[in-house]
């Protein structure tokens, strides 16, 4: 599967943490359950480029062959090649990220990009973050909106297990508005977890310091992950696919 190069990632990255810095405070988007396609032209990612790499996962999810899907947005979309390889190589494993996206994005790919003919065995998701940042909803909307896609989710793979991420920790203060958020929708998505079908994990708290900061050295945006980022977090998942995938 092709990768996208990590100059270009950087460039996507900055771009993305820019537009979610100029989120007009109390204007809000509605777009948890908005089962829709890319609506907004952003300056790192025009409705054209979204369409075309959707087009791109649609005749990936066409091949089919996929035991582990990774499904999210721009953090998933981004995975160093090397990281990847290294740990999710000896999978059958696809990467359906797309930068920018948010709840009702995924909603709308799960029901227009083919990805019903895939029988995946476990799903990684993770996804919500943007609607925070690019839509200004609160944490009770984005709570919705990720449990709608899960249960789409289960809908679509009833016999997958779905490897829930929290939503990852933003801001290098622990006590900005914006963590807090991040905080309090993480306490309503660890509620999905059924000890079945769905396992929610929290890899976030391997980027937090013991006095509560981040580190840019994992997230220089404060966002998304560096290359070190990516290794932490693929260690830390490592064993919970290995043990999800053979249940």
């Amino acid at each position: 599967m092709r990768m996208k190069t990590m100059t270009a990632l950087a460039l996507l990255c900055a771009a993305a943490a820019a537009g979610a810095q100029d989120q007009v405070p109390g204007q809000v988007r509605q777009c948890a359950t908005n089962v829709e396609p890319r609506s907004v032209e952003f300056p790192w990612m025009s409705i054209e480029r979204w369409n075309g790499i959707n087009k791109d996962k649609t005749a990936l999810a066409a091949k089919g062959d996929v035991d582990v899907l990774f499904l999210g947005d721009s953090i998933t979309e981004g995975w160093p090649r090397s990281e990847w390889d290294s740990h999710f190589g000896n999978y059958k494993a696809a990467n359906f990220g797309i930068g920018g996206d948010h709840t009702g994005n995924v909603l709308w790919r799960l029901q227009n990009g083919g990805m019903d003919r895939l029988r995946p065995k476990v799903v990684v998701l993770l996804i919500g973050t943007n609607n925070f940042g690019l839509c200004g909803e609160g944490p009770d909307q984005v709570y919705r909106g990720i449990a709608s896609v899960v249960s789409s989710l289960r809908q679509i793979y009833p016999d997958a297990k779905i490897l829930l991420n929290a939503v990852l920790p933003v801001e290098p203060n622990p006590d900005h508005p914006r963590r807090l958020n991040v905080v309090k929708v993480n306490r309503d998505v660890a509620k999905l977890d059924d000890g079945k079908h769905v396992f929610f994990r929290d890899y976030g708290r391997k980027f937090i310091q013991a006095d509560g900061t981040i580190s840019p050295r994992i997230m220089p945006d404060y966002l998304h992950l560096t290359e070190e980022g990516y290794r932490i977090w693929g260690d830390a998942m490592r064993p919970d696919i290995d043990r999800l995938i053979k249940q």
